[in-house]
């Protein structure tokens, strides 16, 4: 049985801190800063004029923050499943700009994203937590809604392999990073907290459903191991 809604509420609320650093971003995701880095820069040369920002499972609020350092007057709209991680968001954020900050507590499931709203829309280690494919196509087509003509979605998460063969190479070179990170007794928790929480789809498939609710134009922008950043335009 995977993690309830509440049961991962509850480890988010309790995982405040290590989500709270610009630097290293989430550290348990491989190439974190190169992902942050690679999203805010796509972003910014993409959406150029953008003005306003979704970031769905925010978290501490580490992309929001790195993508206002290549778009300082973007206005930020904050969604995420806990609190704790929501107003940490928020206090950094806000330090961070002038502009306009709104959070909304909520699952994204659940959530009304409004339409037409947004230039950007980030989802960062978030997007893994959804279950049937029902669920991820209406959050993809909700998103797709959300954004302004011209608008990009972009997206860093965990992802599968389409090969079970491949799957367990990418998995044990995880273990391996994890392992040079601090041990085999971290990697052991990692590896038990995704299985017991997580439902990633592979690359591929996620780049056909982002084709099939009307981004024209997509791009992948690094992958490594489990883990990959790449996005839509609309």
């Amino acid at each position: 049985m995977k993690s309830t809604v509440e049961e991962i509420r509850h480890r988010f609320d309790n995982d405040v801190e290590r989500f709270s650093n610009l630097e290293t971003g989430q550290s348990a995701s491989v190439d974190a800063p190169l992902t942050m880095e690679l999203v805010a820069r796509s972003a910014a040369v993409v959406t150029p004029n953008a003005t306003s920002v979704l970031d769905i499972g925010c978290g501490a609020g580490n992309y929001t923050l790195r993508l206002l350092q290549e778009l300082p007057g973007l206005s930020s709209t904050l969604i995420d499943l806990s609190l704790p991680m929501l107003e940490r968001a928020k206090q950094r954020v806000s330090a961070a700009t002038d502009a306009a900050v709104e959070t909304v507590h909520s699952d994204i499931r659940q959530a009304n994203f409004g339409e037409a709203r947004f230039d950007i829309v980030l989802a960062a280690m978030t997007l893994h937590h959804l279950r049937t494919d029902e669920e991820w196509e209406h959050v993809f087509k909700a998103i797709y809604a959300s954004l302004r003509p011209g608008g990009a979605f972009w997206i860093a998460d965990l992802v599968e392999q389409t090969v079970p063969e491949v799957q367990q190479l990418m998995w044990d070179r995880y273990g391996d990073y994890l392992t040079s990170f601090k041990g085999t007794e971290y990697r052991d928790h990692v590896y038990a907290y995704v299985i017991k929480e997580d439902t990633p789809k592979p690359l591929m498939w996620q780049l056909d459903l982002l084709r099939s609710v009307g981004f024209g134009r997509l791009e992948l922008l690094h992958k490594n191991s489990c883990f990959a950043a790449f996005g839509g335009i609309k």
